[in-house]
């Protein structure tokens, strides 16, 4: 399916990347994977990785949400972990979230508070704060969910280089969305550091979370 067929090495990461905005930075180019960098995942060159976004969007709670700064109550932990996912995804987008969740929650509580999991919809019209807040719940609670306008939203993971197609029709009269399936993680820097291509083991998802928490 196509939602499965996406970043089965780290060429097509550099391939995929390509296709952010005219005028945003360059496409991140992989400087390492599991034997040759720090992660087990697909480093990121420094110099060419992608900024976490200076963008607001509406948390699962009707609120804004800026990805940098949080919804204001205080300084977000210090590493962002992203997926853009949602709720009536057919196949692999419950299974990622859960290994997100699973991997942050194995990690000792003192790591384990630096790591903030962000699913961000790729369906905002049917993902409303209370639809996304319901289907986080039932992965990990400590999920921070938003969604917003779709077009934000589409130009938020392209500059990550990640991929949202149209909404394809199903048969039944609903629809789906194809989207990239790559994990991003930010450093305290607010610099991607590592990505991960799907499927990543939760083991190694853990150990990255670690690396990235311990800088």
């Amino acid at each position: 399916m196509k939602r499965r067929a996406l970043f089965s090495s780290a060429a097509a990461v550099v391939v995929l990347a390509g296709c952010a905005a005219p005028g945003s930075e360059p496409p991140a180019i992989i400087s390492g994977t599991g034997q040759t960098g720090p992660y087990r995942g697909a480093a990121l060159d420094p110099a060419r990785a992608y900024d976490l976004p200076d963008v607001t969007l509406t948390d699962a709670a009707g609120k804004p949400y800026n990805l940098r700064t949080g919804d204001g109550s205080g300084a977000p932990p210090p590493v962002t972990v992203i997926f853009f996912g949602y709720s009536n995804c057919p196949d692999v987008c419950t299974g990622i979230l859960a290994d997100m969740a699973t991997a942050r929650n194995r990690m000792a509580a003192d790591l384990r508070s630096k790591v903030r999991l962000v699913c961000i919809t790729t369906d905002p019209a049917r993902d409303t704060p209370s639809v996304l807040k319901t289907y986080l719940n039932r992965i990990d609670p400590n999920y921070v969910g938003l969604t917003g306008d779709l077009a934000t939203i589409v130009t938020v993971a392209r500059n990550l280089g990640v991929s949202i197609d149209d909404a394809q029709k199903l048969p039944s009269g609903g629809y789906e969305v194809t989207h990239g399936t790559q994990v991003i993680g930010f450093g305290k820097d607010d610099r991607a550091a590592v990505v991960w291509m799907y499927p990543t083991p939760v083991g190694d998802l853990r150990v990255d979370f670690e690396t990235l928490a311990s800088v």
